[in-house]
């Protein structure tokens, strides 16, 4: 039976969505079969990040309206062989979908898949507690700010109040020359904060940010390996934030990036 991850957080434009789309991916290339479903009505763009924004013919609405059967509305992403999309409408009209409605769909197809991963929108609102739901696992990601932060600590609270096997937090855009110079938070304190687990840390990475938000280079693809063996169950490291600025040729990596 598939582990269902709900991929949320505390306020939107923290990556949750990026996070979600390489996650699934580096799994999928390990070879387990992943799906990821776009819970974010109306504004979705995972189709986009996963490949399948022009070969998508049906969507869970569709699926739950009785228009297809669950497999019929499964999209092969490119990324990977063994990774497939269920996209969400790009209309308001999914909002009549029940949490009941969306389990029903599941089930139908979860005996094909390890993983699940459902990429749910930002705040609590309805599609909030409608991802939740249908989930057995959640990861909160969190960027190190104090408002990020202090709003994750509130969807925290939330997410205690369902019967999740473990809540888990990955700390996305942290830069290690920030947090040795003391202008940002450091992932052992956001733990603090929020006593909630870290068990990722995806770095700064302009290759994210201005190239293709799914790709395997740079070094947030490292981040991303060593994630999915947390997720595997096998021994993991968190990836190291600030090795890169550590020693001599650290030192002036890290006025190079203060210049910049």
């Amino acid at each position: 039976m598939a582990e269902k991850y709900v991929i949320t957080s505390g306020k939107g434009g923290v990556g949750k969505t990026t996070i979600c789309a390489n996650l699934a991916k580096e799994l999928a290339l390990k070879g387990y079969r992943v799906l990821v479903i776009d819970g974010d009505v109306g504004l979705n763009n995972l189709d986009v990040l996963t490949g399948v924004e022009n070969i998508s013919a049906f969507d869970l609405f569709d699926v739950v309206k009785g228009k297809c059967r669950a497999r019929q509305a499964l999209c092969s992403s490119p990324l990977s062989n063994n990774l497939y999309v269920l996209p969400s409408t790009k209309t308001s009209s999914s909002v009549e979908i029940t949490s009941q409605e969306v389990k029903s769909v599941i089930a139908e197809i979860e005996g094909l898949f390890d993983y699940i991963f459902i990429d749910c929108p930002a705040g609590i609102d309805a599609s909030f507690h409608r991802a939740v739901s249908i989930s057995t696992r959640a990861i909160v990601v969190v960027t190190p700010s104090i408002t990020s932060v202090r709003d994750a600590d509130k969807v925290i609270a939330i997410l205690k109040s369902y019967p999740l096997n473990s809540i888990l937090v990955v700390l996305n855009r942290l830069r290690g020359d920030l947090v040795l110079s003391g202008e940002s938070l450091s992932s052992e304190e956001v733990e603090s904060t929020l006593k909630t687990e870290v068990i990722g840390v995806i770095p700064e990475d302009d290759v994210l940010s201005f190239n293709r938000s799914v790709g395997r280079t740079g070094e947030s693809s490292k981040a991303f390996k060593n994630l999915a063996l947390y997720l595997e169950g096998k021994p993991f490291k968190v990836y190291d934030y600030t090795k890169k600025y550590t020693g001599f040729f650290g030192s002036i990596r890290k006025e190079l990036k203060k210049r910049l």
